[in-house]
């Protein structure tokens, strides 16, 4: 899916935190969003992701605006997948319980093969707080993919992660990226640059620097 942002400015009262954002990410790319705390990468992938609604300028999705979608609800739950730095899995379901509830019917059959892809799936009955962080991360991450995606957002996914698990995520975007799922990940850690297709660089609301590998 191909993501347009078209002259993005927000504002959290008067505050002003995005001036002017023009962006276009291809489809089946790896983009990270680099910068300070406060530079407006989190609030730049919160509107692109369809959690925010800009105070200023547009979005488009495949060359549509998300009005011409129809249910913002159904274009999340069948285009938009999520990985946050928190894994936010439910602690009373088991990790493979945790994929399942977030499974359309057609894709409950992938649930096994996805966390087998991911090394996970020995840890299915398992419930989160018996596994370590990055086998929680990795199971946030096949919540994310069980539909299958255009485009997976990520706010700081390895903030609570050691720098090999970290890595090992970095990874696991970039092997799906392959597959025609978009990725656009924010992130303060530089080491992701190692890894995406498209570095952004953020500062002070605007976009300072875009380099491609």
């Amino acid at each position: 899916m191909k993501i347009v942002a078209t002259g993005l400015e927000h504002y959290y009262g008067h505050e002003q935190v995005l001036r002017g954002i023009e962006l276009s990410i291809e489809p089946g790319s790896f983009t990270a969003i680099i910068g300070e705390s406060g530079s407006g990468k989190t609030t730049l992938l919160s509107i692109l992701s369809t959690l925010l609604r800009p105070s200023k300028g547009d979005v488009t999705y495949d060359a549509k605006a998300l009005s011409q979608w129809g249910s913002i609800d159904a274009f999340r739950r069948r285009h938009i997948g999520f990985v946050f730095q928190f894994h936010y899995l439910i602690s009373y379901l088991t990790l493979r319980e945790n994929i399942a509830l977030a499974a359309m019917g057609e894709f409950h059959d992938q649930i096994d093969p996805l966390m087998a892809r991911l090394g996970i799936e020995r840890l299915g009955m398992r419930y989160s707080d018996e596994v370590s962080g990055g086998e929680r991360q990795r199971a946030a991450i096949a919540r994310s993919l069980i539909n299958r995606p255009s485009v997976v957002f990520a706010d700081e996914p390895t903030g609570n992660l050691d720098t090999k698990n970290a890595l090992g995520v970095y990874e696991l975007f970039r092997e799906f990226s392959r597959e025609d799922t978009t990725f656009i990940v924010a992130s303060h850690d530089k080491k992701i640059a190692d890894f995406a297709d498209t570095i952004i660089e953020m500062e002070d609301g605007v976009v300072k620097n875009i380099s491609k590998r």
